[in-house]
């Protein structure tokens, strides 16, 4: 990033979130998605003593960095990792690389026995967050919650010794038919101006404004793909889950459900394609076949997720994650014209530089 540049990067403590220091960052790009963590790089010029003394409280682990575009907070994250690099000419720089705060919940581990009966899977998830961050000194890393409800109930079981990952516990709850999506949104509060690390949930999806986004082609469309991709998608789906010992006498298989074919699919011509999971942790199969129904769900056929590439500017909100967006292209391909609407379910940013202008990525599914 340039002197002229709309971002800044804002570093803060994480526990605290007290600012650090705001420096330039060069070679920036963030992406962030709906699900699972994003990720931020970028490096950090030190061209002498007095910002390099600046550049040394950056610490792996203990520092967040938010990526700030005019007044909005676009990105939010922990360092994770550096890069001092000195070239053959001398100049100093910093690598950084950083992970939105689901990161966190990518590196702690379960050790405790957590039991949670036919409750709804989205006030689980605020429950798991909460113990993760309530429970022992230097855990609390500041993240807030609302109050989203679903009409399931699910039922979470986790034990002492298993070591289960917090992120990867979670996420397993998300899989199960139909399922939910998690979030950590950063933003400022509008009253306080305060920066605020907001975990969002929604049941089955994340939902974010009420009107449609419009882009066009030609407009403010600079690019796009539709990529279609038949060895990720199927028409069959097993799940299988944790082994039975019911039997002493018999060998131990793991249980496993299947989901109902894609016989639409199978009838039109499409050959039997089959897709499997495990799930080492459930031991009902009733979960099972839910699991199976969801994979199958997401991947029936040919997986598409759409790309676009758009031009920032002042009608492209920060808050894109969960957008419903209508998209409106005509060219060769689209002759008679394409209008769909889609869900922005991942963003990736490239701030402008050298002559470039800003630019997002937005991935799409069809709504």
């Amino acid at each position: 990033m340039t002197t002229n540049t709309p971002y800044r990067a804002i570093f803060c403590d994480l526990r605290e979130d007290t600012t650090i220091d705001i420096l330039p960052l060069r070679d920036v790009t963030v992406d962030d998605y709906i699900g699972k963590p994003g990720s931020l790089s970028g490096t950090v010029p030190v061209p002498d003593a007095a910002m390099a003394a600046r550049v040394r409280r950056i610490e792996e682990g203990r520092t967040a960095v938010y990526l700030q575009r005019g007044n909005d907070l676009w990105w939010g994250g922990i360092v994770w990792t550096s890069t001092l690099q000195s070239d053959d000419r001398g100049v100093l720089t910093l690598g950084i690389q950083a992970a939105t705060f689901e990161s966190y919940a990518a590196r702690r581990r379960i050790r405790a026995s957590l039991y949670y009966k036919n409750q709804d899977p989205l006030a689980v998830v605020r429950a798991v967050w909460t113990y993760l961050q309530t429970t022992l000194p230097g855990s609390d890393i500041g993240v807030t919650y609302g109050d989203e409800s679903s009409k399931e109930r699910r039922s979470g079981n986790w034990r002492d010794g298993d070591e289960t990952i917090y992120l990867e516990a979670i996420d397993a709850m998300a899989a199960v038919e139909p399922g939910f999506e998690h979030h950590i949104a950063v933003y400022r509060d509008p009253s306080t101006g305060q920066r605020v690390r907001r975990l969002r949930l929604g049941s089955p999806k994340i939902n974010t404004g009420t009107t449609d986004l419009v882009m066009d082609r030609p407009g403010n469309i600079l690019a796009y793909s539709f990529p279609r991709d038949a060895t990720r998608g199927g028409t069959t789906a097993r799940a299988r889950g944790a082994t039975d010992n019911s039997n002493q006498a018999a060998e131990s298989r793991p249980l496993f459900a299947d989901a109902p074919e894609a016989t639409e699919l199978i009838n039109a011509g499409y050959p039997r394609i089959d897709l499997s999971s495990d799930h080492n942790e459930v031991s009902d199969t009733a979960t099972l076949l839910s699991l199976a129904k969801a994979e199958l769900a997401e991947a029936t056929g040919a997986v598409v997720i759409p790309e676009i590439t758009v031009r920032l500017d002042d009608l492209v909100p920060p808050a894109l994650l969960g957008r419903t967006v209508r998209i409106r292209i005509t060219d060769e391909w689209f002759t008679e014209g394409l209008n769909n609407r889609y869900r922005i379910i991942g963003v990736k940013v490239s701030p402008a530089q050298r002559g470039r202008p800003d630019t997002a990525e937005l991935y799409l599914e069809e709504v």
